[in-house]
C-alpha cells in the first residue's frame, strides 16, 4: 500500500488567510490537546473569569476542562468526543476540533479531520525515553506513539492540508533543547517515509503557554514563530472549483399550485460539491441518466446568482424530472458511474472487516449496498509497508475493492473530498464502519 499525494490542483491555496481556520488536535492520549486548546482560548482572551473559575481542580486552573464538557470526559480526565471552540486574534477567526487520543475513539478523530484546514499533531516529549538521554541515549531506538504516526496519517490520507508537529511538556524535560532536537529528527524520519508534508514543527508547554499564542525567546533552541502565528498564517482548503460540476439532492422543495409550467415547479436544494452551477447549464441525473437545463439557480439566501462549491443551492430545472433526495445532478458526460472501486479505508468499527460482508455505502446523501469484494493490503503503522492480509481489525488502515449495487459517480480523492470519499455503515447496528478515500483506477490490479 502506497499513501497518496494529492495532486498539485487538488491542493491549490486560497489566495488570502484572512478566512476562518478549521484545524483540529489530535495525537496520543494526555500528550496535552485540551490544555492547548485551553490555553489558546485563555491567551486570546477568549474565556470570561466565571468560565475560569468553573474549571478549577485541586485549588488550581485545569485548563482542559474549557472543552472536556461531557461528564465523563471530566470524571475520567479523557477526550471522548471530539468539542468544537471558536476565538479570534487581530488577524484571523478560528474553529478548533479537540479530538480523542484514545484508540477506540479514532472514528471520532477521523470525522473532525474530514472538514479541517490543519491539523496539530501533539507529540508528549515525557513519553518518549530516548528523547531526554544523552550520551550513550544515541543507541535507543526512536519510535515514535503508534497513535502519534496513526493520527498523522490518517490527517495526510484525508488531505488536511497543513500539518503542525507540536512537541509538548518540554518544561519537564533537563534538555529541552536536546529532547527537541531528537523529536523533530523522528518526525521528520517518519514525515518523509510516509510522504507527509509538515508545515513546522514548534517547542511548547501548553500547560505554561511557551510558544503557543506568543513566543518564548530562544527555549529549546527554537527561533520560529509561535504555534498561534503559525496558524494565523496557514491557507485554507481551496474548494473543488477545477472539477466539473456535481451536486447532491439534499432536499426537493415542492411548489405544486404554481401555474407556470413552462420550468419545473421543484426547487432541489443542497451543498455544490464540486464546479459550478448557472442558468443555462446542461445536467444529468444519477441514477436516472435524465438530461434538463437549468432554469434558475438561487444561493443560500434565495437570491438568483451563480452559486460555486461549498455553497449550497437551490436548482430549477427548465422540466419536470423525478429527481428525488440522494440523487446528483451532474456535469454531462463528465463523469463514468462505476460498480466497483479501489479504495483506502479507516476501519472504525470494534468488529473486523472480512471480505464477503455487505454495509450500506453512503455518499452525499446517497445509499447504495456494497459489498468487500477483496482485501488488498494493510499498511504496518511501524514501518509503514503494505502488508498482506484477510482482515483488518479496529483503526487499521489499508486497501479493499468494494462492489456496488447501484453506480456512483467517484472520482480518486487526491482529485475531489467530496466525490471520492464515503462512509460503510453496518446493516445491521447502523455503526458507521469505515471511512473511505477513493484511489484512481489505475494503481490496484
Amino acid at each position: 500500500m502506497t499513501i497518496a499525494t494529492p495532486s498539485p490542483a487538488s491542493t491549490a491555496l486560497h489566495a488570502e488567510t484572512g478566512a476562518a481556520l478549521r484545524f483540529i488536535t489530535c495525537g496520543s492520549v494526555d500528550d496535552g490537546k485540551s490544555t492547548l486548546i485551553g490555553r489558546l482560548l485563555v491567551d486570546s482572551k477568549t474565556v470570561l473569569q466565571d468560565q475560569l473559575a468553573g474549571v478549577q481542580r485541586g485549588g488550581e486552573t485545569d485548563l482542559a476542562l474549557l472543552t472536556d464538557g461531557l461528564s465523563a470526559e471530566r470524571e475520567q480526565g479523557i477526550t471522548i468526543d471530539v468539542a468544537y471552540r471558536y476565538f479570534s486574534t487581530a488577524h484571523r477567526k478560528f474553529v478548533i476540533g479537540d479530538a480523542p487520543g484514545h484508540e477506540q475513539y479514532t472514528r471520532n478523530m477521523v470525522t473532525a479531520a474530514s472538514s479541517a484546514d490543519a491539523a496539530v499533531v501533539l507529540v508528549d516529549a515525557t513519553k518518549l525515553a530516548w528523547a531526554g538521554e544523552v550520551g550513550d541515549g544515541e543507541v535507543v531506538k526512536r519510535e515514535l506513539l503508534p497513535q502519534t504516526r496513526r493520527h498523522t496519517l490518517l490527517c495526510h490520507l484525508l488531505r488536511v492540508q497543513s500539518i503542525v508537529f507540536a512537541v509538548n511538556k518540554l518544561d519537564a524535560i533537563d534538555d529541552a533543547e536536546l529532547a527537541f532536537e531528537r523529536i523533530s529528527e523522528a518526525l521528520a524520519n517518519f514525515a518523509e517515509a510516509a510522504g507527509v508534508q509538515v508545515a513546522a514543527t514548534v517547542p511548547i508547554s501548553a500547560l505554561k503557554g511557551w510558544n503557543v499564542a506568543s513566543r518564548h525567546a530562544d527555549w529549546a533552541g527554537y527561533k520560529g514563530p509561535s504555534l498561534l502565528e503559525l496558524l494565523e498564517q496557514l491557507p485554507v482548503t481551496a474548494q473543488d472549483e477545477s472539477v466539473p460540476f456535481a451536486f447532491p439532492v439534499q432536499w426537493v422543495e415542492k411548489f405544486s399550485a404554481s401555474a407556470d409550467t413552462s420550468r419545473g415547479r421543484r426547487v432541489f436544494w443542497g451543498r455544490v460539491a464540486s464546479g459550478h452551477i448557472e442558468p443555462g447549464q446542461r445536467i444529468t441525473v444519477l441514477p436516472s441518466n435524465q438530461h434538463a437545463t437549468v432554469a434558475q439557480v438561487l444561493s443560500h439566501t434565495r437570491e438568483p446568482k451563480a452559486v460555486h462549491a461549498g455553497h449550497s443551492a437551490g436548482i430549477v430545472l427548465d422540466r419536470e424530472l423525478d429527481v428525488s433526495r440522494g440523487d446528483w445532478l451532474l456535469a454531462p458526460d463528465a463523469f463514468e458511474p462505476v460498480r466497483e472501486i479501489t479504495a483506502t479505508v479507516a476501519w472504525l468499527d470494534d468488529e473486523p472487516l472480512v471480505a464477503g460482508r455487505v454495509y450500506w455505502a453512503l455518499q452525499g446523501h446517497r445509499w447504495v449496498k456494497a459489498k468487500v469484494a477483496r482485501i488488498v493490503d494493510r499498511v504496518n503503522i511501524t514501518t509503514l509497508d503494505a502488508e498482506p492480509t484477510d482482515q483488518l481489525e479496529a483503526n487499521a488502515i489499508g486497501d479493499v475493492v468494494l462492489s456496488l449495487q447501484q453506480p456512483l459517480a467517484v472520482l480518486p480523492f487526491t482529485q475531489s473530498r467530496t466525490l471520492g470519499s464515503l462512509i460503510l455503515v453496518d446493516t445491521a447496528s447502523h455503526r458507521t464502519s469505515a471511512a473511505v478515500l477513493v484511489r484512481p483506477a489505475a494503481t490496484k490490479a
